[in-house]
């Protein structure tokens, strides 16, 4: 792992994200791993992962590959392979023995049976449920011998501690409103607490950038740092920047029903783009004026921890499928067009699609709606009609595909300006407006009343497939 007194002498700024592998990344640890991410860009640092995976019961390797898939999908790359914080664990318990030989953690021999006496007590009353301290200045002789114990920490019990934190300014906690919690459990394996410190500290971490859930944790892994600092020093806190939750469009509590889901849900089930979910995340509490559409390029110039509100930011799926809608028309078409293929049924022609996306994509706003956009392309006849098409196929219908058939039969040209052309002129001819024309046409060459202009689909589907079209729905 690097070293913080390395990073000390150089400044250089360091960050980590370190989600639980518990579930899949969500929304809100995809825009913290982005702030990470771009902070350390920002400043010419180093981004680095942790999963802590110390939870052995809910950690599961699917969730590691899926928060490692949706890293990897929105562009967050990083500067060291991924620490797992479950084989750190003797480490861990190295610190937490220095804190105990040096006096700043202390042996708890309470049973289980006694906690839960002393929480009753507290409950009953109405006091605040924190460890009353009874082993705090106790002699270890005093427990029966051999009996099991875990380490905890002793915490300062006068004063206050002061956070100054780069988004909610100067905070203080009164240092009376925390207790001894535990560091290192009766079996021997290290808690949160202990482990997130331990671990940035050897990781070099400079910058902890987390959501303000995490404020109160801050104060109590405060004294480890200033512990360890007096046993062997160069232990320096970092820097913290607890940055506000994400709330629904409603204001509530952010949840699946506001679209609290994953990174790969919005890419597998919307058809959102990587660059789109980015801009978007970016954009969730954090600003640069007016500014919405913003590439990764000015976000690493532009963003830094001063542009983050104090005030919760509000997810709204419409906005991202807007940006989403935005990004697609900015798209290569080739890129797109195998992100589209994926979800046509059957075989499909990508250079086709490619050629087809300009005039697909001026009003889709994902991928499933360029999906459905392009279906008429690769659809086998006798194509299958939506109810409005049917309609435009009555008797009338089908007498002017005749016409128009006859009409296309003889276009030496088949491009855009000349079926155009030939088409008016047959409108003309027989006293109708284009539409009169155009409806029936569309309703034949694709099954539905909605497509790209007609001529576009003409030109797209060809000559020999577009007179087949036609002229089986033909009276």
């Amino acid at each position: 792992m690097a070293s913080p007194q390395a990073n000390a002498v150089t400044n250089q700024v360091v960050t980590r994200f370190a989600p639980s592998p518990t579930g899949f990344l969500h929304i809100g640890g995809a825009r913290t791993a982005l702030f990470n991410w771009l902070y350390a860009r920002h400043h010419g640092g180093k981004a680095l992962l942790r999963i802590e995976d110390t939870d052995k019961k809910r950690s599961t390797q699917e969730a590691i590959d899926a928060i490692l898939d949706g890293l990897d999908w929105l562009g967050l790359d990083y500067d060291e392979a991924p620490v797992f914080q479950s084989q750190q664990a003797a480490r861990h318990a190295e610190i937490a023995g220095k804190l105990l030989e040096a006096g700043h953690a202390y042996k708890c021999f309470a049973t289980s049976e006694e906690l839960e006496a002393m929480r009753a007590e507290q409950r009953a009353n109405k006091q605040p449920m924190r460890y009353d301290g009874r082993w705090r200045d106790r002699d270890p002789a005093e427990a029966p011998a051999g009996a099991p114990f875990t380490v905890r920490l002793k915490t300062p019990q006068e004063g206050q501690a002061t956070i100054r934190d780069e988004v909610q300014g100067e905070v203080s906690v009164k240092n009376a409103e925390l207790d001894d919690y535990i560091i290192l459990r009766a079996d021997g394996t290290p808690t949160y607490m202990l482990a997130a410190v331990v671990d940035d500290h050897d990781m070099g971490v400079t910058h902890v950038i987390r959501g303000d859930d995490h404020l109160n944790n801050a104060f109590r892994q405060l004294p480890i740092y200033t512990a360890m600092d007096a046993i062997e020093g160069g232990w320096p806190a970092p820097t913290y920047a607890h940055v506000p939750l994400i709330h629904g469009s409603d204001g509530a509590k952010l949840s699946k029903r506001h679209g609290a889901l994953g990174a790969e849900t919005y890419r597998d089930e919307y058809g959102i783009l990587p660059e789109a979910l980015f801009n978007y995340l970016l954009r969730l509490g954090w600003g640069h004026g007016d500014r919405e559409e913003i590439t990764r390029a000015e976000a690493i110039e532009l963003f830094d921890l001063s542009g983050v509100g104090k005030s919760p930011s509000r997810f709204d799926l419409k906005k991202l499928e807007n940006l989403n809608g935005h990004y697609i028309r900015e798209s290569d078409d080739a890129v797109l067009a195998p992100l589209v293929a994926a979800r046509i049924e059957g075989d499909c022609d990508t250079d086709l699609l490619a050629q087809a996306m300009p005039v697909l994509k001026t009003r889709a706003k994902n991928l499933d709606e360029l999906a459905e956009g392009a279906a008429f392309l690769f659809a086998k006849r006798p194509l299958s009609m939506t109810e409005k098409a049917a309609k435009l196929l009555d008797e009338d219908g089908r007498s002017r595909l005749t016409a128009i058939s006859a009409a296309l039969a003889k276009e030496k040209s088949w491009t855009i300006g000349a079926l155009e052309a030939t088409t008016k002129s047959l409108a003309e001819e027989l006293e109708l407006g284009l539409g009169k024309l155009a409806q029936p046409m569309r309703a034949a060459l694709t099954g539905t009343t909605t497509s790209p202009g007609i001529f576009d689909v003409l030109v797209l589907l060809g000559r020999e497939e577009s007179l087949a079209r036609i002229d089986a729905q033909a009276a």
